[in-house]
């Protein structure tokens, strides 16, 4: 099992270049991390994990920025965004951003891709709510086409893209893909689709949904051997890593604290036995 991190880093936090540098040293598989661009103050999207929102939401680091310096300071460390908000980029803005970390960092980013829960937040940036699905699948697509060996055009409902050269290209010709979210349909189709595996937050019910996503998942022509899924912001224990790996997973993402450099290399020690 690979053990990979998440954290909220923020201008109060351990910073991007002492933490990636103590993750690789010590043997982590990677670092994810997560995105908000702002929190409006008048807001009436609950919380999702229920209760007050945390501080941190609102003081996040731009995730490129923070895994840009992240990426300078290691040589082997992944990194990801869990996850980016795609509906709320200019796609091709953020087919640059992505291929350059992904270049930069000799093919070591995994692209975590959502949909959001923040309605303040998305409409700030043209968001219509019911649309977002359908405008992140729209900009995978965009963001495929700039990533895609020829110049290739892509006419979309909602982005689109002229035949264009578009370099650095990632690594590997696009990054790993995951997509985060709930349980459903919906969401297995366009991972299937588009992606390449499931970002679950905590990996709670994959016992009964992983069946689900590997029939839908096989059932649109995709290789089985080909699926990730990667737990995120897993607390973890024994019991429930030695579950996961019984599942089939390969990768899990552990929750580190919003903290200062003692409290977060405290938990990287607590977290070492998993390693």
């Amino acid at each position: 099992m690979r053990i990979a991190t998440t954290i909220f880093l923020t201008d109060r936090t351990i910073t991007p270049v002492r933490l990636a540098r103590e993750l690789e040293q010590r043997g982590f598989a990677g670092l994810y991390l997560p995105e908000h661009t702002h929190i409006p103050v008048e807001r009436t999207s609950p919380y999702p994990a229920g209760g007050d929102l945390p501080p941190e939401y609102g003081r996040t680091l731009d995730p490129f920025v923070a895994l840009g310096q992240a990426a300078a300071v290691t040589e082997r460390l992944g990194l990801g965004t869990g996850i980016t908000l795609v509906a709320q980029h200019d796609p091709i803005d953020l087919a640059k951003q992505v291929a350059t970390l992904d270049h930069l960092s000799g093919g070591r980013f995994t692209l975590g891709v959502g949909y959001g829960w923040n309605r303040e937040e998305a409409a700030d940036h043209g968001v219509t709510w019911s649309a977002r699905r359908e405008r992140v699948r729209d900009r995978m697509a965009l963001m495929r086409a700039l990533w895609a060996a020829e110049p290739t055009a892509y006419e979309g409902a909602t982005a689109s893209v002229r035949a264009s050269f578009a370099f650095p290209k990632p690594a590997g010709g696009a990054p790993r893909i995951l997509v985060g979210g709930a349980a459903g349909p919906t969401l297995f189709a366009h991972i299937a689709e588009y992606a390449d595996g499931w970002l679950p937050i905590g990996g709670r019910g994959l016992t009964e949904a992983l069946p689900v996503l590997r029939e839908t998942w096989e059932k649109a022509g995709r290789d089985p051997a080909d699926l990730h899924v990667v737990p995120y912001a897993v607390h973890p224990s024994p019991g429930k890593l030695a579950h996961l790996a019984a599942l089939g997973v390969t990768e899990t993402v552990v929750q580190l604290p919003p903290a200062g450099e003692a409290e977060v290399l405290r938990a990287l020690d607590e977290y070492a036995p998993y390693v």
